[in-house]
């Protein structure tokens, strides 16, 4: 009896593995020293495009199937030394992993390539090969994509009765390879002995079909199919998986399933990933950890507001309720902190992206470069990462175009040739830093003070250099002589700095003349919990980010000042700060109007510091966020909102817009 089986289930597993070894076969082919390539890397890379070409021909993905044929079959001429390695040959490599993430894109998407990118990479391709002495193992494809079907060798069977051998195999894989085996024909025997299973099938497909298969799963060579006579012994035969008709897999066009040097298939099947029991991790849709990360926010909220209620009980009288409840609260906090954990993934997620950028770029404007990247395994909300892969690829970019010199700019300034690019990311705090650093001629003062006096800017000759270096912020500001495709259009720089901060963080700017640039993003590390400090002004609570708070103090009537400009200033041991009031930026009734009566917060933001004048501090705790914007509008200096324990809403004031507005002008942003 045979069941119909939907392959269709398996596509997303094949997609995000598929993905993968893409990201990896770039990395390894940006790496490989074209003198004396690593033999273990021209392997790997000869294993990703093999796992991909295997999985594309079971599930049909024509187009896919040959484009990596023929790509393979390149990669196994190279890791055997019979094509020696070029920069042109690495750039072909590249441009063809980046047709396949095409390919792969347009069936995730259930639309088919476009036919002819994939007509004149298979050419590119063959016409290397033919450069090279020899072909590429299949010949360019017609008009339309078509499953490669090249004849399989004179010695390996075409289907029919096969005997199977699998040699060395675990019985956890050993089960699994059942599974798959049965699926392409009638298993008649089986038997297993001195750790070697060998099973008889009638199958139509032939050995290329059953080794494209196996080979997600074990190396090639512990695959040997055989001609058979049919005849099995009988007191082998084993209750093997009933057969199953599912779509053949398409013929894969190799001329023996490579040896794997010892190397594990970095992916195997989507069938085998989904039934492998001893996985060591699963795959979660983003949206389900959302979920539960909601879920916790509002556990915690109804913890609080136990906690809220339970606070007026007889601690005496109720002394279990108050135990239960402390333990409640270590472990809600326990859970959300487990549960945000998942959201955060390393910063090598961004930092693998740049290496062929750097590469393609520095060819474009006749550069050396070398990139460096540290703290790749610092890590990042993941809804963060995503946000600031644009804004970093800007900077890095402009780093290449406007800071590192050509090589002989750079040899004229007694420099090396080669100029260095710096990506790094480490945690400070509560917050993560990262800084795209290099040691190009930095930026130019006079230049850029003058083009912000014709762009019309309010800028005068004595300001300080970091004032200066901001300036390069102002949308439509650029000092490029010349528009190229890779700046110098005045666009960019202003959508970096209003990105960064809509994600809650700063961008700071150093820069030594001759000596290079850095460009520093400070970053909390998750948007989703916030430990803050409450205070109280008038009726109204507000939550002061705490990481922004330096001290509070109780200000006396000599440490307040009024400047000429009717702004209050604050001396605090000597270094005189702008004093904000807080009740004044959001019009809060009932406030204290004295200064001395109050507490003065001391914030720090964007490596600027000011006071900020409140009623009452109330206290320390972590608070969920909730977004503002989503759920009323968007609010001046307001960041986010959170509910408290006793079920009133807090606004969440963000520090670093009321240090840009607020300390500037005393006018009210809420009437």
């Amino acid at each position: 009896m045979s069941v119909d089986i939907d392959i269709t289930q398996f596509y997303q597993t094949f997609f995000e593995e598929a993905e993968e070894l893409l990201v990896e076969m770039e990395q390894l082919l940006l790496g490989l020293d074209l003198d004396a390539p690593d033999a273990e890397e021209l392997n790997a890379i000869f294993r990703a495009a093999h796992s991909i070409k295997g999985g594309a021909a079971t599930f049909g993905f024509a187009a896919l199937t040959e484009t990596t044929h023929i790509f393979e079959n390149l990669l196994d001429r190279a890791r055997r030394q019979e094509i020696a390695l070029t920069r042109a040959i690495i750039d072909t490599f590249l441009e063809t992993k980046d047709v396949l993430q095409d390919q792969l894109n347009a069936y995730r998407n259930g639309t088919e390539p476009d036919p002819e990118t994939f007509q004149r990479i298979c050419a590119v391709l063959q016409q290397l090969a033919q450069e090279a002495g020899g072909d590429a193992g299949a010949h360019a494809p017609a008009a339309a994509p078509a499953p490669a079907a090249a004849p399989a060798p004179a010695a390996a069977p075409a289907g029919g009765n096969l005997k199977v051998r699998l040699i060395g195999v675990s019985p956890a894989d050993q089960a699994l390879l059942r599974e798959e085996i049965a699926n392409l024909g009638e298993i008649t025997g089986q038997q297993e002995a001195n750790g070697e299973l060998t099973i008889w099938l009638n199958s139509p497909c032939g050995a290329d079909d059953i080794i494209a298969v196996c080979c997600f799963v074990i190396d090639g060579d512990q695959i040997v199919v055989e001609a058979s006579d049919g005849t099995a012994p009988v007191a082998a035969v084993a209750p093997a998986p009933a057969p199953v008709a599912a779509p053949a897999p398409v013929a894969a066009p190799a001329a023996a399933a490579p040896a794997k040097e010892g190397a594990k298939e970095k992916a195997k099947p989507a069938a085998a990933a989904a039934h492998t029991p001893d996985a060591g991790s699963i795959r979660v849709p983003t949206e389900k950890v959302d979920q539960i990360i909601n879920l916790v926010g509002e556990l915690v909220i109804t913890q609080s507001m136990l906690a809220q209620t339970a606070s007026s009980l007889d601690p005496v009288l109720f002394d279990r309720l108050f135990s239960g409840m402390g333990q409640l609260e270590r472990n809600a906090r326990d859970l959300q902190e487990a549960v945000m954990s998942i959201r955060m993934m390393p910063m090598d997620y961004v930092f693998s992206r740049f290496p062929r950028l750097v590469r393609d770029l520095a060819g474009k404007l006749g550069k050396q470069i070398d990139l460096v990247t540290f703290g790749k395994a610092t890590e990042l909300d993941k809804g963060l990462i995503e946000r600031i892969i644009d804004p970093l690829t800007h900077l890095v970019r402009n780093s290449l175009d406007h800071g590192i010199e050509t090589p002989e700019k750079r040899v004229a300034a007694g420099k090396e040739p080669t100029g260095q690019l710096i990506l790094s990311a480490q945690h400070h705090g509560g917050n993560i830093v990262i800084e795209v650093s290099d040691d190009g001629g930095g930026l130019n003062r006079e230049r850029i003070l003058a083009k912000a006096v014709q762009n019309g800017l309010p800028v005068s000759e004595n300001i300080s250099d970091e004032e200066v270096w901001q300036l390069i912020f102002a949308p439509g500001f650029s000092t490029a002589e010349v528009v190229t495709d890779v700046s110098g259009r005045g666009v960019g720089m202003d959508v970096v700095k209003r990105n960064i901060q809509e994600m809650g963080g700063h961008v700071e700017i150093a820069s030594r003349p001759g000596n290079g640039t850095t460009t520093r993003i400070v970053l909390p590390l998750t948007l989703a919990i916030l430990d803050g400090m409450s205070v109280r002004v008038g009726e109204e609570t507000f939550i002061l980010p705490l990481n922004c708070v330096m001290e509070s103090l109780q200000p006396k009537a000599d440490d307040v000042h009024t400047a000429a400009n009717a702004e209050r200033v604050m001396n605090v041991r000597g270094e005189y700060l702008p004093l904000l009031e807080l009740h004044r930026v959001f019009n809060v009734d009932g406030a204290l109007q004295e200064p001395t009566q109050g507490i003065a917060v001391i914030l720090q933001a964007e490596g600027k510091r000011f006071a900020l004048l409140v009623d009452q501090l109330i206290g320390q705790h972590q608070v969920v966020l909730k977004n503002l914007e989503t759920n009323y509008r968007k609010v001046p200096c307001i960041s986010a909102a959170t509910i408290l324990g006793d079920g009133s809403v807090a606004l969440i004031v963000d520090v670093a817009a009321l240090q840009r507005t607020g300390v500037r002008r005393q006018d009210p942003v809420l009437a």
